[in-house]
């Protein structure tokens, strides 16, 4: 008796933390809290394959109950033989056409909305002096960071994706050494990043970023892809169109200018040791071998996981191995004579770096 009732506190327990555990998704990263059209749409099927098969189980689970309280040995003796309905045509009828009507249910929409959200030929149409009318973004996911051009803007930016509310954004999805998967949870289903071949589709926000915490929705690298794959985020500002059309003008037209004494110092460190891999202007093409660092400065997060403050980045630059493993940036003593920087080199950089902004 005490075994049977320690087994149904235990399962009280796992439900319990089942509840709680369903409340723990943030508005900034859980699918939960569809922040556009293709997320709410994916959404509404989720809750309805979800209703769907709460409605098999209870069914099933009442019919279970049902026949263990009406034929109980108890109630109608040991010898009792139910009556027997192998063989019918009426319930053979019922169980066969039942799961199919449910499977259509959930195919019919399950359909439409794969196609909808492949429908990317808006990404093509021009207005009438020929310019492209809606934002297309070129993703390509590379070890362990992200890359993101703006081929009509003629700007490159990494880490931090920037984008218009309401109204519908194409990517253009690659990767550039192994496969990866771009998600972003509140905005809608992952998509591949493949090397051998372009995947398209397109989101929608319909919420501006700014007063979430750290300002941004969050994406995710969905495709096991390397020792560092857990790291592999990427952070999204959403905002009105005036204020995107600003920020590509500030990316254009914005020319790093190192000031102060220490960041002139750090500038020409820079200069001589990083900038092969690190551009530092937004205005050109994609394919660097390093993120693009024109608006690092306005960044939330080093390496796109650690808090962007200087002690960090200071850690970063001296051993970017030990806190990503399996990146492909230089440890520093490529870069400065076979010895990691010193401090006044690391104080020099950091200053650098963070003034780097199209935003301040």
């Amino acid at each position: 008796m005490m075994k049977g009732l320690k087994k149904w506190r235990l399962f009280s327990l796992l439900a319990a933390l089942t509840i709680f555990l369903s409340g723990c998704g943030e508005e900034y990263l859980s699918t939960l809290t569809p922040a556009g059209e293709v997320g709410r749409d994916q959404f509404n099927l989720l809750l309805l394959t979800t209703a769907i098969m709460a409605l098999v189980i209870i069914v099933v689970v009442v019919i279970y109950l049902l026949a263990i309280v009406k034929f109980r040995r108890s109630k109608l003796g040991e010898d009792f033989i139910p009556k027997q309905v192998e063989g019918s045509h009426t319930l053979e009828m019922i169980w066969t056409i039942i799961p199919i009507l449910l499977l259509i249910l959930i195919a019919v929409p399950t359909v439409y909305y794969t196609y909808k959200h492949a429908d990317v030929s808006a990404m093509e149409e021009v207005d009438e002096a020929g310019n492209k009318t809606a934002v297309t973004v070129n993703v390509t996911a590379k070890l362990y960071w992200w890359e993101f051009e703006y081929p009509d803007l003629g700007i490159v930016t990494a880490q931090e994706l920037v984008i218009p509310t309401n109204e519908k954004v194409y990517f253009n999805l690659t990767a550039a050494e192994v496969k990866h998967s771009f998600w972003i949870p509140t905005a809608g289903g992952k998509m591949d990043t493949n090397v051998e071949n372009v995947n398209q589709f397109y989101l929608e926000f319909d919420k501006e970023s700014a007063g979430l915490k750290d300002g941004v929705f969050y994406g995710k690298c969905a495709e096991l892809c390397g020792p560092s794959h857990a790291l592999m985020d990427f952070k999204v500002k959403t905002v009105d169109r005036a204020t995107f059309n600003a920020w590509a003008e500030s990316m254009k037209t914005t020319v790093p200018v190192a000031e102060g004494e220490l960041a002139t110092q750090g500038e020409e460190i820079f200069n001589t040791s990083c900038i092969a891999c690190h551009a530092t202007s937004a205005d050109g093409s994609a394919g660097g071998m390093g993120p693009n660092l024109a608006s690092f400065g306005d960044r939330n997060r080093v390496a796109g996981f650690m808090k962007h403050d200087v002690e960090n980045l200071k850690n970063w630059i001296n051993d970017p191995q030990k806190y990503k493993p399996g990146n492909i940036m230089p440890q520093p003593e490529t870069l400065n004579n076979g010895e990691k920087f010193n401090e006044e080199q690391l104080d020099a950089l950091a200053e650098y770096l963070m003034g780097l902004s199209v935003e301040k």
